[in-house]
């Protein structure tokens, strides 16, 4: 066999792998056919299917969790450098300085440090550099000496059964790492809500308290639960190394406990209330040699804030902020503090590679919150107060006036919304404050539809808000992904962030939000992916307009400080764009607008409101909201794969198995279950597709075999044979291709009954002639289809 009749695989077996190990890699360093993303969910109408992971021909590591180059593989009928610019697109996406591509015949080297003679040139299969030569590019493109190398080369931490990082966790640490081998102070790191940060920042914590480099590490968070979750779960290896920093570390002396290497605490902890003394300052200056700090976007880079008092104070010790909104104002700036993100992972990033949950959007709206509302000449409210004329809209909606017919009406949709799948979905509430959220706890009690549901746990729809006790005391139930209730819960400002809702599949926004740090924040509520628990994508109902702030360019780019930061005195109390109250505050908890007398001026119950417009659109993988139906979407899909039914059918038709294609199809982001539910039952895939995308006429899978059963071609063929063929050509009646192409299918009735697999694949003279009779069944199936 000539070389260029090799496959790939053969390629790498017998050139490209024989030529990294006579470079001196370790079977450890290679990874072949390396799958790094799980593939982005697609969402159409109620159906969602996995896309297509990324997967690279080799990825080469130096140590274990650093790699450093990419091999992209193609046969000998390709040129050498075919496959650079596919491994650039993965380079890209993991990092690694160091790419090449190969058809067996030579190396073609793309250089990203800077640091050989050009940027691209070809080099000998016998010429691949060593782990070692790109090592010590990899050190001098970073610019850090030799002297950090047993920190830079230090591993993650492992145990048996436990989980291995995923690449984008594991360039955050590895990034963190070198910008403290590199000699910087403080570091930023932008992750989204759901990407695992506090999996991370342990990690960067381990390597550098393993190393020597720190000895005592300040790790700060803002919500007491977390604290408590972290040194269970994440912290855990630390053993007796760490503690909770709270008052019971003081002895009756009011000297602290100092024995301990971890601390893990509130902020409130460190500065103290009225009255208590600031236990940072219990400590030496230079105690702490790192500093972390969760959540950092909540008012910690504030010149005036509370956090920054602890910043300030522990000013000798390398500092880690964490977040997934970064705050650039004009008052407050994360950037300017603690310099460019030396990592940042993106919601985007996150869901086009699977790790994060999809969305699609409803947009409802309503009569009055289009047109606005205005009273009659002498109108008068429920308590008989004359209301102001003038034009009243969503601005003044739950603020100024409430319309107690529009609140019914927001639960009665969002209710039959649940009701339409899965009422038991977790669902979030956001409303204008406390008084809103009763009022929806209310309308959402009394919805019909969910009668039976309150009646069997009043549980089923809870107010979830700061002043509310009972209602606060079951937001650990909500959170928890094995407890049923609460399923609703209606809240103002307290779930908006640092609450870790995994299972959240609804979110509605009733209320308006200018914030785009709030947001953020509150979108995160539902990014967390849990196919286990049936959690493939959420969706936010948007009653209040909030959901045009996704057209913003800030949504979901790189974070830029802003230009007029520094520029003017503020305290930063509304991050100088009139936003809601908590953005920029320093409180750690966020709180929820209190029950005004004063703010609601009018209560009007008569006005009735309709529902005038729904629109429904989904987050593509070029991170923007579009309409695109399902037919629509799978007709510019399939197009993009297969550029005309010719080469479409072409594909089928050559294909030994029809499985592959559906695969395939599947993996480029094609939906068939959601294909058939919108053309009809019983239709073959390959119809569903041809009949979407090619505006071909569907036959059923049952029109199909009848027309083959015309032909009566199964004559040539033995009695048991012909029997065989009758009834596989059943089996594709009854339920489709792919079953007939199982290997498992002549151990299933009415195969069984005929004889023994062996028995039935000698009827046909044996295997390969029974693969051609199966193949030539198939053909006829399909042959009659045409452009």
């Amino acid at each position: 066999m000539s070389k260029k009749e090799l496959s790939e695989a053969d390629i790498c077996d017998q050139y490209i792998t024989p030529a990294l190990h006579q470079a001196g890699w370790k079977r450890s360093q290679i990874r072949r056919e390396l799958s790094f993303t799980d593939g982005p969910m697609i969402v159409r109408g109620p159906i969602a299917a996995r896309g297509a992971r990324k997967r690279a021909d080799y990825v080469l590591f130096h140590h274990t969790n650093q790699p450093i180059a990419v091999i992209e593989a193609k046969d000998n009928k390709h040129s050498v450098n075919a496959g650079i610019q596919q491994a650039l697109g993965y380079a890209d996406t993991l990092g690694t300085p160091f790419v090449f591509s190969s058809n067996g015949d030579a190396f073609l080297l793309h250089d990203r440090t800077g640091t050989y003679g050009s940027i691209e040139r070809e080099i000998s299969l016998e010429s691949f550099p060593s782990p070692e030569e790109l090592w010590q590019r990899y050190l001098q493109w970073q610019q850090i000496s030799l002297e950090k190398e047993d920190l830079l080369t230090s591993q993650f931490y492992t145990k048996v059964g436990g989980k291995n990082p995923r690449y984008y966790q594991q360039l955050a640490v590895n990034r963190t790492i070198e910008a403290v081998a590199r000699g910087q102070r403080r570091c930023l790191l932008v992750m989204a809500t759901g990407a695992g940060k506090t999996y991370t920042v342990f990690n960067i914590i381990w390597r550098l308290w393993k190393t020597g480099t720190v000895k005592r590490v300040l790790f700060l968070a803002d919500r007491n639960s977390l604290i408590d979750q972290t040194i269970t779960n994440d912290f855990e290896p630390f053993g007796d190394k760490k503690t909770k920093l709270t008052r019971r570390l003081l002895d009756e002396n009011g000297r602290i406990n100092t024995s301990y290497e971890v601390y893990l605490g509130l902020y409130q902890a460190i500065i103290g209330n009225e009255g208590q003394d600031n236990l940072c300052e219990k400590f030496d200056r230079d105690f702490f040699d790192l500093v972390v700090i969760d959540e950092c976007h909540r008012g910690s880079a504030a010149d005036d804030s509370s956090w920054r008092q602890v910043l300030d104070y522990f000013s000798t010790a390398i500092q880690v902020g964490l977040t997934a909104t970064p705050k650039e104002t004009k008052y407050v700036s994360n950037i300017d503090y603690f310099g460019e993100p030396v990592y940042t992972y993106s919601l985007r990033q996150g869901i086009e590679d699977g790790f994060l949950a999809p969305f699609k959007v409803v947009r409802v709206s309503l009569d009055k919150d289009l047109d606005g509302w205005q009273p009659e000449t002498g109108e008068v409210d429920d308590q008989g107060q004359l209301i102001e004329d003038r034009i009243y809209n969503l601005r003044d909606y739950d603020r100024t006036i409430k319309f107690n017919r529009r609140t019914e009406l927001v639960a009665q949709y969002v209710s039959e919304f649940l009701h339409d799948g899965n009422p038991m979905r977790k669902t979030i509430v956001f409303c204008e404050d406390i008084d809103h959220a009763q009022r929806m706890r209310n309308a959402l009690m009394n919805v019909d539809a969910n009668r039976e549901l309150v009646q069997k746990d009043r549980r089923y729809v809870m107010q979830i808000t700061g002043d509310e006790k009972e209602g606060k005391a079951q937001l650990d139930h909500f959170i928890n992904p094995n407890e049923i209730y609460p399923v609703i819960a209606t809240t103002s400002k307290l779930m908006t962030t640092g609450v870790d809702a995994q299972t959240c599949q609804v979110i509605v926004l009733e209320r308006r939000i200018q914030s785009m740090t709030e947001f953020k924040q509150i979108i995160g509520r539902g990014t967390r992916l849990r196919p286990d628990y049936g959690k493939n994508y959420f969706t936010i109902i948007d009653f209040r307009g909030a959901t045009s702030l996704f057209k913003d360019e800030d949504w979901d780019g790189p974070p830029f400080q802003n230009e007029d930061f520094g520029q003017e005195q503020g305290d930063g109390s509304n991050g100088g764009s009139g936003t809601d109250s908590t953005d920029g505050t320093d409180a750690i908890q966020p709180v929820d607008p209190p029950i005004s007398g004063e703010r609601i001026k009018y209560t009007v119950s008569h006005q009735e409101f309709q529902v005038v417009q729904e629109q429904v659109s989904y987050y593509d993988k070029n991170g923007e909201l579009t309409t695109e139906s399902l037919r629509d979407y799978t007709r510019r899909t399939v197009i993009e794969a297969y550029t005309s039914l010719n080469q479409f059918l072409t594909k089928w038709n050559e294909s030994d198995r029809k499985a592959a294609i559906l695969q395939e199809l599947q993996e480029q982001g094609v939906l068939l279950e959601a294909l058939e539910a919108m053309v009809g039952q019983g239709y073959d895939p390959f119809d569903l597709v041809c009949h979407v995308a090619f505006n071909q006429p569907p036959l059923t899978r049952r029109e199909r075999a009848e027309q083959v059963k015309k032909r009566d071609v199964f004559t040539k063929y033995g009695e048991t044979a012909k029997l065989v063929l009758e009834g596989l050509l059943e089996k594709y009646a009854d339920q489709g291709i792919t079953s007939i192409e199982s290997t498992q299918i002549l151990q299933l009735a009415p195969f069984s009954g005929l004889g023994t697999p062996v028995e039935l694949v000698t009827s046909f003279g044996g295997k390969r002639q029974y693969q051609a009779a199966l193949q030539e069944l198939e053909q006829m199936l399909y042959e009659k289809t045409s452009a």
